[in-house]
């Protein structure tokens, strides 16, 4: 297949081309705007492919997307770009909303104009992935998981925007008919994925000797899925989903924010002493101000998407984070530019608590 991914240098993003690319049996257009979290370094690898192009672009300028549907002619979209921290989005919403929610409506609608123009067997044929998240579900209790009918109840400026690109992906389908299928998947982590968020973050401080931070107690618990398991989802989303049908995508493995940081400083001990002559990366951690509104838990059910298209996670979290952890050890050239000229550590979404004060 011929597929433009949008926010393919991203985390999430860069697997997936990865991915489509390494098969061999994929053209990918990867179109991203190239924010402070994309990074081509997490594209090495298939760079040089000729399967493989780049177009360094904003969803929301239409006349370059346009330009770039006629030029390409996708047979499908699989649409990741957006704003996607949570402690950003307290501090600046308004990006969010520009992103994600008028960038996707600019996307839906090029898209729908070039779909419109197909001949009617390529028109049968498109599809159109719009990735999201289940933080749109808002909280659970202790008990339960998020379902592909669950309400939606978003309770911070990211989960916002993302459950409005929902609602506007939905309803270009069911307004105009374009193939659209949503994908809500829980908390992802692996390699390339920019240390701002809680896994790489906490690995890199470990390296360096700083504190690990934890959120109020630390018993905020997240449902864990590999980054490389989401991209198979996706690939096989895009390529035998039903139009109109939502696939939620979860890891089965639900950890609190104090035993996934405690599972890193194992594998931590076995491979690198702790700094500063520590007996353990454990002794590292530190207890901050919880973020505000911070959901208690989330939590996956993805029984259509293994019912329906077969599909099993490889990784289990403790394989997982291992590989993750190793990764960030042995691939030092990809982060530590990072580490030095864009994002050192500091907390984020700070804004609300100070107002809270």
């Amino acid at each position: 297949m011929k597929i433009l991914v949008t926010g393919g240098a991203g985390f999430i993003g860069s697997a997936l081309v990865r991915l489509l690319v390494g098969e061999g049996a994929h053209r990918v257009l990867n179109v991203d705007k190239l924010t402070y979290a994309g990074n081509l370094e997490s594209l090495r690898a298939v760079a040089d492919r000729p399967e493989y192009r780049f177009l360094r672009a904003d969803i929301c300028d239409r006349a370059v997307l346009a330009a770039a549907f006629a030029e390409f002619e996708p047979e499908a979209v699989i649409h990741l770009a957006a704003e996607s921290h949570v402690d950003r989005s307290i501090d600046g919403p308004s990006l969010f909303i520009q992103t994600n929610v008028a960038g996707t409506g600019t996307l839906l609608e090029v898209a729908r104009a070039y779909w419109s123009m197909l001949p009617a067997g390529r028109r049968e044929a498109f599809r159109f992935l719009h990735v999201s998240t289940d933080e749109v579900y808002g909280s659970l209790g202790p008990t339960g998981l998020f379902t592909e009918e669950t309400p939606y109840d978003p309770r911070s400026p990211y989960s916002a925007s993302k459950a409005a690109s929902d609602h506007l992906a939905r309803a270009w389908h069911h307004t105009y008919g374009l193939p659209v299928l949503v994908t809500n998947c829980s908390n992802n982590y692996g390699p390339c994925q920019f240390p701002e968020k809680l896994i790489p973050l906490v690995i890199l401080n470990a390296l360096h000797g700083k504190p690990l931070p934890i959120y109020g107690t630390g018993d905020n618990v997240r449902d864990w899925l590999f980054v490389e398991d989401h991209a198979r989802a996706l690939a096989l989303v895009a390529a035998r989903g039903v139009p109109g049908r939502t696939y939620n995508i979860g890891g089965s493995s639900e950890r609190t924010n104090l035993q996934v940081v405690h599972a890193i400083c194992d594998v931590l001990d076995e491979r690198r002493p702790a700094p500063g002559g520590l007996r353990s990366h454990r002794d590292l951690i530190s207890f901050v101000a919880d973020r505000p509104g911070h959901d208690r838990r989330y939590a996956i059910d993805a029984s259509r998407l293994r019912r329906e298209l077969g599909w099993q996670p490889a990784e289990t979290f403790e394989s997982g984070i291992r590989r993750t952890v190793c990764w960030y050890l042995d691939n030092e050239w990809w982060w530590r530019p990072i580490r030095e000229r864009t994002y050192q550590g500091e907390r984020l979404g700070g804004s609300a608590i100070r107002g809270k004060t």
